[in-house]
């Protein structure tokens, strides 16, 4: 097992040891604690569900899951991780937490997995970064797109046309991110990662 689940913070710089500055993003990764098993046998396949975060209240459902696993915290996320054998399974059982210092250590390389900013409805310019038309001398074909259908045939827009449409809001993952260091319960990365701060980010190991 090498995933873990945490919270992004946001971006800042720090000096690398040649006094460079270098851009990071920092992750606060909190101890993950195990509160389900899922065998093959009973679900189908295999997976850990983990709780992180707290909060004041949560859901009956919720509840009950953390009741039957004795833990006390009021988490604020529950989340999944998919294992590929059983051996995942016999490292960690109900009420284990999983820390970042025995997942991660520093120089290592992990992938991030993320859910980008929503940006709403866009056009094609900020969407796609098409060019527009002229900027001056009476054009009134600014920033749009260009003709989008056909004429006599085939009368329609082709399939798959880039468009104007909601912008933002994927999944999205970056791998071979470097870890620069890791204080405490924060995991600081070289170079961005995807979505606004305070949304939730999936850090697996991405060594070779």
């Amino acid at each position: 097992m090498n995933t873990l689940f945490g919270k992004k913070i946001g971006m800042t710089e720090i000096k690398d040891k040649f006094g460079k500055l270098i851009g990071v993003s920092v992750v606060l990764v909190e101890k993950n604690i195990v509160v389900q098993e899922k065998t093959l046998e009973k679900d189908g396949y295999k997976s850990l569900v983990v709780a992180f975060g707290e909060k004041k209240r949560i859901s009956k459902p919720i509840s009950g899951i953390l009741k039957k696993a004795g833990v006390e915290k009021k988490p604020e996320f529950l989340r999944e991780i998919r294992l590929k054998d059983s051996s995942d399974l016999d490292s960690k059982k109900v009420g284990d937490e999983i820390l970042l210092s025995e997942m991660f250590k520093e120089g290592d390389k992990v992938k991030i997995s993320g859910i980008t900013k929503g940006k709403g409805f866009q056009g094609v310019v900020k969407r796609f970064g098409f060019a527009g038309g002229p900027k001056t001398h009476g054009s009134n074909f600014h920033n749009h797109g260009g003709s989008f259908g056909m004429r006599e045939w085939p009368g329609e827009v082709a399939k798959g046309k880039k468009m104007p449409g909601r912008m933002g809001g994927d999944k999205i993952t970056i791998k071979n991110l470097s870890v620069v260091r890791i204080d405490g319960d924060y995991l600081i990365l070289k170079g961005s990662v995807p979505g606004p701060s305070g949304s939730i980010v999936k850090v697996t190991s991405d060594n070779k």
